[in-house]
């Protein structure tokens, strides 16, 4: 029999206040008023800006617009969730890309072929650079991992400085400049494609939010994550590979930034150097909207999708009205701050209610290594 008191018994505490992030399709009513933002602020738009605002194709753009952003938010949702940052996902985004344009531009023929438009190897030089570009992400988010799990660094201070690395090295790779000759293939079968009226882009960033929502919300992957921020150390005693699990997480975000990368340079056919420099901010501000709590332990994958819409919608509304760009971030920042404040009125609420003795029992209770 298990003592009441036992490691694995308190380590399952953890998973009372995980019900709403292991079932992230039911809607819980904190978190609802998310859903009904980006409701009335379609609905707005609708009015304000008539036709123009809800025609099929401005919809089709604001998808096409978050398709990055929504792979860097999916890898960030995970991390928050088990309480880590990263803010080297724009970096290694602009990193991987560069690497990607390298490889396809060697690939695809001689440099004098390629400068005359000829692109011989254009297939298996799109499918290398693609490749590499997720390779190039994963192995920075292997360096984020082994010195956050390893090196015991915070990862806001790792991450802050492979920010400026990887953006660095990017730099030193394409000499400053937008990386040229990249074979138009890329955007004209990939990157600007369509099926079925919508964006391939568009596609793959939906593909892999649901297989995020599914790992997240129905396997032991997505329960550990949720159990390491909650409580790391019950987690831990729970028989939870607390490091393992957290240098994954870090390898998937940098592996999702990577193909963010890949996916960047076929929707522009270049790279874009100076064009992420906010993606980071862009992705925790999708993930803290969509209702994570900043301190671990409570997430969703659909409210995270909702979250990189609203800002989404907000742009392009204020675009389609006339609205000077100015208010943009005004609105985006008074959107994120509702959220932190709901989310912080919703953890005050839960620990007032909590009784004392389960309070108490982390430090009056709790029984020794040997019990």
């Amino acid at each position: 029999m298990i003592p009441a008191e036992s490691p694995v018994r308190e380590a399952g505490a953890v998973r009372r206040p995980l019900a709403s992030g292991l079932r992230p399709s039911r809607i819980d009513v904190s978190q609802s008023w998310l859903y009904l933002a980006l409701a009335g602020i379609v609905v707005g738009f609708w009015i304000w800006g008539g036709s123009g605002f809800f025609a099929l194709e401005n919809f089709r753009n604001i998808l096409f617009d978050t398709s990055v952003i929504a792979m860097l938010a999916i890898g960030m949702a995970y991390l928050i969730i088990a309480g880590h940052f990263d803010l080297s996902v724009g970096s290694i985004l602009i990193f991987s890309s560069v690497v990607a344009a390298k490889v396809m531009v060697a690939v695809a023929g001689t440099t004098e072929q390629v400068q005359a438009g000829v692109y011989p190897h254009a297939a298996w030089a799109i499918v290398l650079g693609i490749l590499a570009a997720i390779v190039a992400g994963a192995a920075w988010g292997a360096v984020n991992a082994y010195l956050v799990v390893r090196r015991r660094l915070p990862s806001f201070i790792v991450t802050l400085g492979t920010l400026g690395a990887a953006l660095s090295l990017a730099q030193v790779l394409s000499d400053g400049a937008n990386v040229s000759y990249v074979p138009p293939t890329v955007q004209s079968e990939f990157g600007g494609r369509l099926i079925l009226g919508i964006p391939v882009l568009v596609i793959i960033a939906a593909v892999a939010m649901v297989t995020a929502w599914y790992f997240l919300s129905r396997t032991r992957f997505g329960r550990w994550t949720y159990a390491i921020g909650s409580n790391r150390e019950a987690a831990r005693r729970a028989g939870i590979s607390v490091d393992r699990h957290t240098f994954k997480l870090f390898v998937l975000m940098g592996l999702l930034a990577g193909a963010a990368g890949a996916m960047d340079l076929a929707r522009f056919n270049t790279t874009s150097i100076g064009a992420h420099a906010n993606d980071n901010l862009a992705a925790i501000a999708a993930v803290v909207i969509g209702g994570a709590s900043l301190y671990g332990g409570s997430g969703s994958i659909p409210r995270t999708a909702v979250g990189v819409l609203i800002p989404a919608v907000l742009a392009n509304g204020f675009i389609i009205v006339g609205v000077e760009p100015y208010w943009q971030g005004f609105a985006i920042g008074a959107v994120l701050i509702v959220a932190v404040s709901i989310d912080q009125a919703r953890r005050h609420r839960l620990t007032a209610g909590a009784p004392m003795t389960a309070r108490r029992r982390g430090w009056r209770d709790r029984p020794s290594a040997n019990a």
